[in-house]
């Protein structure tokens, strides 16, 4: 998300990253506090997070402590500076049980550690200052990091048959669009002045299972001449074990989103044929 949010290009903002590799460890308040006072910022972006999903059940102390106490600690010096606060959470602070799209207003009921300590990452967020924004988004891919498409590509060119969970539906959100989002946000916030504050959902337009996405993905490389594998078949949740429970229903309405900020994230499948171009893009 780091990466992403710093190829964000808009004329009357200049993102500035720090992170790990810059000496910053979001879970020590004293580190947190030399680099915004080092950055010297007019609005803080939070985008760490502990997002390994399965390790989580096993290391809950770690999850909560990058998901929960280190938002707390970084929102306390935001409120103590007067600084705007935007930090971004995650559909897995609800269960999936809803049969539709979940609104802001939905009460979180997590499955898992993860999810726990996201969600009281937002009530951290929430406690320590009034002027934040917390973006849920969903099921985020990007041609960085670890994330489902990557592995998808991955799978297309080293199995010759692909299983993927088909019950599990979610919003596949283009880091690049959150990006993009969230720089149109600060500039209402910094520019226009923009007062409202709160929570607001932030995902891809459209719904799709994982089945889909993996489907698009082998499409894209399909149609650029390159290998997919030759079984590729639908499983369900129960199939396909974890370690952490996963939302059956990761969908998220973004209508708050649109009717306050006038922002709308293009579909999914238009992201994902953009990030697939990147991708192939890399040299070999």
């Amino acid at each position: 998300m780091a990466r992403s949010l710093g190829r964000t290009a808009l004329p009357t903002l200049d993102f500035i990253n720090r992170g790990r590799s810059d000496g910053l460890d979001l879970t020590d308040a004293r580190s947190v506090e030399a680099a915004v006072a080092a950055v010297g910022p007019d609005l803080v972006v939070n985008a760490a997070a502990y997002t390994a999903v399965d390790r989580a059940e096993s290391e809950p102390d770690a999850a909560f402590a990058l998901n929960r106490d280190g938002p707390a600690a970084l929102a306390a010096i935001t409120a103590t500076r007067r600084l705007p606060l935007i930090h971004l959470s995650t559909d897995y602070v609800f269960d999936g049980s809803k049969p539709d799209p979940y609104v802001e207003d939905d009460e979180p009921s997590p499955l898992g550690v993860y999810g726990w300590s996201k969600a009281e990452g937002e009530d951290a967020v929430r406690r320590a200052t009034g002027d934040h924004i917390i973006l849920r988004t969903a099921w985020v891919y990007s041609p960085f990091g670890a994330n489902f498409v990557k592995t998808m590509r991955r799978l297309a060119e080293e199995r010759d048959e692909v299983a993927v969970v088909a019950d599990q539906v979610g919003s596949p959100t283009a880091a690049g669009d959150i990006a993009v989002a969230i720089g149109a946000i600060a500039e209402q916030v910094l520019v226009g002045g923009a007062a409202v504050r709160g929570t607001f959902h932030l995902a891809g337009a459209g719904t799709a299972s994982w089945f889909d996405v993996a489907g698009a993905v082998f499409a894209e490389r399909a149609a650029r001449g390159l290998r997919v594998p030759p079984v590729f078949r639908a499983i369900t949740t129960a199939e396909y074990p974890t370690a952490a429970r996963r939302p059956m229903n990761s969908r998220l309405d973004t209508t708050r989103l649109r009717e306050t900020f006038g922002v709308t994230l293009p579909h999914w499948r238009e992201s994902l044929a953009a990030v697939m171009t990147a991708l192939e893009a890399e040299p070999r």
